[in-house]
């Protein structure tokens, strides 16, 4: 990390008492070595302090300059030693550790000095870690003799022994704070000879004992083993001397800590700036946002998996807080665990590629880790688990996903925004080194969170605004193209006779409106519609019915096939397969109702070109909806048209009702997106192959209705042949309008059956769709009930007459 003399002196500014412990402890050549003096006032040491220790101490190691080859040239040779008295030696090497503030080369070379002052053969250190109720002591340094280098003796994270309070020998010493002496090892009880056994060394005497800070608590444990020269014994001048240079090694050691704890301190405030530089250089778009905030997560705390939950109720909540009456509202408060939903997750794999994924609903729903990020944002506390089979909310074992990937460990905490509302939680999983988050890992990461949720709810307003923007520029468009019916068409309409459903034929799968005029068309919707008693049964203004209708029908671009004529022979496949298909008897009348009025809206606005298209072309709708764009759209649009005057079919619905029947319009028109067919035919597939016919339930009946929108939406491919071949040129006229679009508007070369140079290959094509989309789900169908078999036999007719006809272009090639 670059770090100018300018940034070390104002962190020493805000750190004043630091530099005044560290060199009132110090001894007086080693300050007048850095040009300083005591002082009583910590302001005045730090301005005259800094410039020198920014230069002398701080800045080697905060540009990570201090590499552990080079620290033996800074240990004293045994060789200087040689001629000095005892009291010399001593003093030595107490300056020797005096000015040392690196932890780890401070431990070195206490153990390395230690050995030489008492002549042991090696030695070891711990420091104590942990809180009040549970502390343990980690080896630091492990057999250090006087010529090991740190490297060869240092203990990582993953390889340091952990040493409960009052076990073994250094255990009992950090317990009692008592020293011990023992004269031989394998006489004692405590000692573990299991280390002799692996290492071939035979430890004959020891020397323990607790190193002190300035309160008497123990911060750490020191141990020297086997005198060098004559008995292996330690004398009672071997313990005066030890305990001796302990104390000084206690201050030292303290003062150490307390700089690698500012120096920590120091980088993870630049790492936290640095995170909130980028979070708000990033606002445009929110995975790209959460992508980055995951990275510098799993890089600044080194774990294998990071996840970000975004919670379903804040997405609602940032759409209302721009809705028209513009209130903000209360944060949402659950009843238990399980009411909690998320919307979004975002999961950064430890592939290491940098990638993220986003899960389906399903895998959201059922994943074990889901579970833990919601009784964190229930609890609305951070949770630190160090070992999942040792937690037995989550019942006790690790968690395996899909792909095989383990969680052992999780840290989890809250995300909040700037109203300090709960809008989701961070989750990371399994430290690299294999050894459990920390309290260090939670500061950090609690105070990322911060960041992260400023971050991710400006990047949520952003979006909003620019939908919000996208949406007026659409409704002005479409309001300028598009107006409701007029009350003399209403009139005319309401005034006008209706036919039998039998006299037009509406209950037969051949149906052909080829005859009728628009007028016409609007009349046998208003006679379907009275089939199924929508007057009677939910009380709709007959007046009302037919300037819907009108309304309907007028808001339809005159576009070359996704036409009213289009939505209203959907609308009369639907009547046929739901009454002389016998599929109404799995629905009740206000879903029927609902179902029918769909067909009708399900390409509302339709402007002749597929989702791709407005995807490429960058269009208003393409940034309003980033999935089932024209999909979305239509269902939009049939909420505009109810919600204007007078064209209201299901305002004398009840609350309840009025909601249920919104819900089944929007599932079923956003199931008209072939992108979702396949996974919902093969859920249908999936319950008749288990001889499952009732489709009552819920779950079942969402299934069923998303097939049905499919197969009455392609329903062309089951009439005679000549209506078949007259609607398969429509089709063809039209996407060939959007292929020469592509070619002139976006400069693209086009999918075959869009390219108007490939015309000749529509037999061909047409085989293919009937193969890869029609067949198979009227094939189900009639598996389901032998009354809709005819739309099975009609494609399969269908299909010879275009197989004749690619056969026949197939020749003349």
């Amino acid at each position: 990390m670059s770090l100018t003399d300018k940034n070390v002196g104002e962190w020493l500014d805000s750190n004043p008492s630091f530099l005044s412990k560290y060199i009132e402890n110090a001894p007086e050549d080693v300050v007048k070595s850095l040009g300083l003096k005591k002082a009583n006032d910590p302001g005045k040491l730090s301005s005259v302090a800094k410039n020198v220790m920014a230069s002398k101490l701080l800045k080697k190691y905060l540009h990570g300059d201090r590499e552990i080859n080079k620290v033996a040239s800074n240990i004293i040779a045994a060789s200087k030693l040689d001629g000095m008295n005892e009291n010399d030696v001593f003093m030595e090497l107490v300056r020797d550790i005096a000015s040392e503030l690196d932890v780890n080369v401070l431990c070195h070379k206490i153990l390395r000095n230690v050995s030489l002052l008492t002549k042991s053969d090696r030695g070891s250190l711990f420091l104590a870690r942990g809180t009040v109720d549970h502390k343990y002591l980690v080896s630091k340094l492990f057999d250090v003799t006087q010529t090991s280098t740190l490297e060869e003796s240092l203990h990582t994270e993953e390889t340091e022994i952990k040493v409960p309070f009052g076990t073994g020998i250094a255990g009992h010493v950090a317990l009692t704070k008592e020293t011990v002496n023992i004269k031989e090892a394998y006489d004692d009880p405590r000692f573990n000879q299991a280390v002799d056994k692996k290492t071939g060394y035979r430890t004959h005497s020891i020397l323990c004992m607790p190193i002190l800070n300035q309160h008497g608590e123990v911060i750490g444990v020191a141990q020297i083993i086997n005198k060098i020269f004559g008995s292996h014994e330690f004398v009672a001048k071997d313990i005066d001397i030890f305990k001796q240079y302990l104390t000084f090694c206690g201050i030292g050691i303290m003062n150490a800590q307390l700089f690698e704890m500012s120096i920590k301190e120091y980088q993870r405030n630049q790492l936290l700036l640095n995170l909130a530089r980028g979070i708000f250089e990033e606002q445009t778009r929110l995975q790209q946002l959460v992508q980055k905030i995951m990275l510098d997560a799993q890089q600044l705390l080194k774990c294998e998996r990071c996840s970000v939950y975004l919670l379903s109720d804040f997405s609602a909540e940032m759409s209302f807080e721009f809705s028209e009456e513009n209130e903000s509202v209360a944060e949402k408060t659950y009843a238990s665990v399980d009411d909690i939903k998320f919307s979004t997750v975002f999961v950064l794999s430890e592939k290491g590629d940098g990638n993220i994924e986003i899960p389906s609903a399903g895998d959201i729903a059922t994943s074990q880790n889901t579970k833990v990020s919601k009784v964190v944002v229930f609890e609305k506390t951070p949770m630190n688990i160090p070992d999942l089979e040792f937690e037995s909310r989550f019942g006790s074992t690790h968690f395996v996903d899909n792909s095989g990937f383990k969680s052992r460990s999780i840290l989890c905490v809250p995300i909040f925004n700037s109203k300090m509302e709960i809008i989701g939680a961070t989750q990371l999983i399994n430290k690299s080194s294999g050894m459990a988050f920390n309290e260090n890992d939670e500061n950090i990461i609690e105070a990322f969170s911060i960041f992260t949720g400023l971050g991710i709810h400006n990047c949520l307003m952003y979006e909003n605004v620019c939908k919000l923007m996208a949406k007026q520029k659409v409704a002005l468009e479409v309001l300028s193209y598009h107006a409701s019916a007029s009350d003399e068409e209403t009139k005319q309409l309401a005034k006008a006779d209706l036919p039998s459903a039998k006299v037009w034929g509406l209950y037969k799968y051949e149906f052909d409106d080829f005859e009728m005029d628009e007028f016409d068309t609007c009349r046998a919707v208003v006679r379907m519609f009275c089939e199924i008693g929508a007057m009677e049964k939910f009380k709709v203004p007959y007046d009302v019915l037919c300037r819907w209708t009108l309304t309907v029908r007028k808001n339809y671009r005159p576009v070359i096939y996704h036409n009213w004529r289009h939505a209203f022979n959907v609308f009369q496949s639907m009547f046929t397969i739901m009454f002389t298909g016998n599929l109404a008897k799995a629905f009740d009348d206000i879903e029927i109702f609902a179902v029918l009025a769909a067909c009708l809206c399900h390409d509302l606005d339709h402007r002749g070109t597929n989702n791709a298209f407005q995807v490429k072309a960058a269009s208003p709708l393409a940034t309003l909806y980033s999935t089932s764009v024209m999909e979305h759209h239509h269902f939009d649009h049939c909420i505009m048209i109810l919600n204007s005057n007078g064209n209201n079919i299901f305002k004398t619905l009840s609350k309840d009702n009025y909601q249920k029947a919104l819900s089944v319009l929007e599932h079923a028109i956003i199931s008209t997106d072939l992108a979702l067919y396949f996974k919902k035919r093969n859920d249908f597939k999936a319950y008749l192959e288990q001889g499952i016919k009732d489709f009552k339930p819920p779950e079942r009946r969402e299934v069923l209705t998303a097939m049905m929108m499919t197969a009455c939406d392609v329903a062309a491919i089951c009439k005679p042949w000549e209506i078949q071949f007259r609607t398969a040129q429509l089709v063809a006229s039209e996407f060939f309008e959007q292929g020469d679009m592509e070619k002139d508007v976006l400069g693209e070369n086009p999918i075959a059956m869009m390219d108007r140079e490939k015309q000749d290959q529509l037999p061909k094509m047409q085989v293919g769709f009937i193969d890869f989309i029609c067949m198979p789900v009227y094939k189900l169908f009639s598996e389901l009930d032998p009354a809709l078999n005819p739309l099975y036999e009609g494609c399969l007719n269908n299909r010879k007459h275009w197989q004749q006809l690619a056969d026949g272009e197939a020749a003349k090639r």
